[in-house]
């Protein structure tokens, strides 16, 4: 029974041992992919939450206060520059002009008659003097009670789109009570904030002169039909958060957007001479990332790196490698630090030109 034991035991360490040789040959004969990282001119595409205002955007207030007589619109109406939107009860104001007008009337005719007066040396000049500005103030009577009547006529200041209505016909208003907003949505300005790094980059670039393009990433994930231009820089930054505000102008001829949405503004940053390596070489260890680096014996060495930015299936390196180092390409996980493999050598170009067939 022992010997059977000792028996089986051999044969299993026999077959064990067997089995490690024939791993150990055939990894032996695998040729690893390994390349260089390349330097060259590159861009990415960075997005920036940002908030959508119309180019005119106001609120439309009551002027004078009185019972709101007449409402001739509708939240969500498209209103035309200088349509009838509201009415104040005029009654009030139209006797003011009323009696505005006949104080004017009597003023003319007391200034006429003294005229005469003067004419005959009857009346000093200074009586003539008084009664001449006696009607004056009766004409401005006059204008200030036709512009407090005409307050009670309100009327679209441009074209645009109505909001929520505040208040409803019979409402009893007060002077600069709120009753609608209107916006304009022929143009749209989207704010989004930038970090200050990426502002010098910005404001130092050679063709800081020609205005930027960029995109808008909508709500619903779809890129809007339109590309927008950035126009003006805020004067400050915000010293919490150390970002400033650039303003980008959109047509919307279709009116999709409006005032109040958000999005995400996409916009092209180049980067001149930067280091580019594939994804598909690194590999995380506490969110730090590496690559195994072959020196000239073929021994991989693992090796920390910074990445700088983001592209599909690419990483923009700012510090770890060169383009002089050769880094592993495939096999990532088949290899151990110190290690010595059999490499075959890939040129930097292809890789890039097969991109997903690396990345796959």
């Amino acid at each position: 029974m022992r010997k059977n034991f000792i028996f089986i035991s051999l044969f299993v360490l026999l077959i064990h041992t067997s089995c490690e040789t024939k791993k150990e040959t055939k990894k032996e004969y695998i040729k690893f992919l390994v390349t260089n990282p390349i330097k060259k001119d590159t861009s990415i595409t960075k997005d920036y939450v940002s908030q959508i205002h119309s180019v005119q955007h106001i609120e439309l207030r009551a002027l004078e206060k009185g019972y709101l007589k007449k409402v001739y619109v509708d939240e969500g109406q498209y209103v035309k520059k200088g349509q009838r939107m509201f009415q104040i009860m005029p009654n009030i104001y139209k006797a003011d002009l009323q009696k505005a007008t006949a104080e004017a009337k009597v003023a003319e005719i007391e200034f006429q008659n003294t005229a005469l007066l003067a004419d005959g040396n009857v009346v000093s000049k200074n009586e003539l003097a008084m009664a001449k500005a006696n009607y004056e103030k009766a004409k401005a009577e006059v204008v200030l009670a036709e512009t407090h009547l005409s307050f009670t006529d309100i009327r679209a200041p441009f074209d645009g789109i109505m909001n929520h209505l505040h208040v409803r016909e019979g409402s009893l208003l007060d002077e600069g009570e709120l009753l609608t907003t209107l916006s304009d949505n022929n143009k749209m300005w989207v704010y989004f904030n930038v970090p200050e790094a990426e502002y010098l980059d910005y404001i130092t670039s050679k063709d800081k002169s020609n205005k930027k393009e960029v995109g808008l990433l909508m709500a619903n994930n779809k890129l809007f039909n339109q590309t927008g231009i950035v126009e003006t820089i805020e004067s400050e930054f915000n010293n919490e958060t150390g970002n400033i505000a650039f303003r980008a102008t959109f047509p919307n001829p279709d009116g999709i957007l409006r005032h109040g949405e958000t999005g995400s503004i996409l916009m092209k940053v180049p980067f001149k001479n930067v280091t580019i390596i594939p994804q598909k070489a690194t590999f995380e260890i506490l969110d730090k990332k590496y690559v195994f680096v072959v020196d000239e014996n073929n021994v991989v060495k693992q090796r920390e790196i910074t990445v700088g930015a983001e592209l599909p299936h690419l990483f923009v390196v700012e510090n770890g490698v060169s383009e002089n180092d050769k880094i592993l390409l495939e096999g990532i996980r088949m290899v151990k630090d110190q290690e010595k493999i059999n490499v075959e050598f890939v040129e930097p170009n292809s890789v890039l030109s097969n991109l997903d067939l690396y990345a796959e």
